[in-house]
């Protein structure tokens, strides 16, 4: 079991993706590593998406990586009363810490450490980096800000502060819980979202 190119083919695993059938056909159309994604997985589900790529590995005679993607810190915002609004180019938008629903002005942002770490000019990604937003006006409790990258924009939206140095730990309770499981299984790369400085 031999196979040794520089450039690897991540496949990230999912519930249409972790069958037996499934990883074995993402090996022969070329997958060297698989992520699962602990966001998702349950300590069971990734024992047994484990087992499923041990068993393709040893039926193919062909070596493959898993990676567990740990969960990080979840900052999202809070409803909108509609469900959602949509965000348009030069639109904007309040984050603030007022615990109701949303509308087409501000949402909640339950999450008090953005108000001290971002600075205007600094941008906020929501939902996966869909929607950007460039921050103009802070104060204690509110981020005013201008929509650069528009879209529909619905409940519990994850944000993402890439300029900003948040006064939180990269590390969650689940995620060291879900790591001290991954070690347990033999996985072979740990990757970690949320990272913002070297300690």
């Amino acid at each position: 079991m031999k196979r040794n190119r520089r450039v690897k083919i991540l496949a990230t695993l999912g519930p249409a993706s972790d069958s037996l059938d499934m990883i074995g056909k993402l090996v022969k159309a070329g997958a060297d590593l698989f992520r699962i994604n602990m966001s998702h997985a349950s300590h069971e589900l990734l024992s047994q998406t484990i087992e499923r790529i041990r068993s393709v590995e040893v039926a193919l005679d062909r070596p493959l990586g898993i990676l567990v993607d740990l969960q990080g810190p979840k900052i999202r915002i809070g409803k909108f009363a509609k469900g959602e609004i949509e965000l348009k180019t030069g639109d904007s938008i309040t984050l603030d810490n007022l615990e109701k629903d949303g509308d087409q002005s501000r949402v909640f942002l339950p999450h008090p450490e953005l108000f001290e770490a971002v600075k205007p000019g600094h941008r906020l990604l929501l939902d996966d980096g869909r929607i950007q937003l460039k921050a103009r006006e802070i104060t204690p409790s509110s981020i005013t800000c201008e929509v650069i990258h528009g879209g529909v924009l619905s409940n519990k939206k994850g944000v993402s502060v890439p300029d900003s140095l948040l006064n939180m730990s990269a590390m969650t309770d689940k995620d060291r819980a879900d790591l001290d499981y991954a070690i347990k299984k033999d996985i072979d790369w740990v990757a970690l979202s949320f990272v913002q400085r070297p300690q």
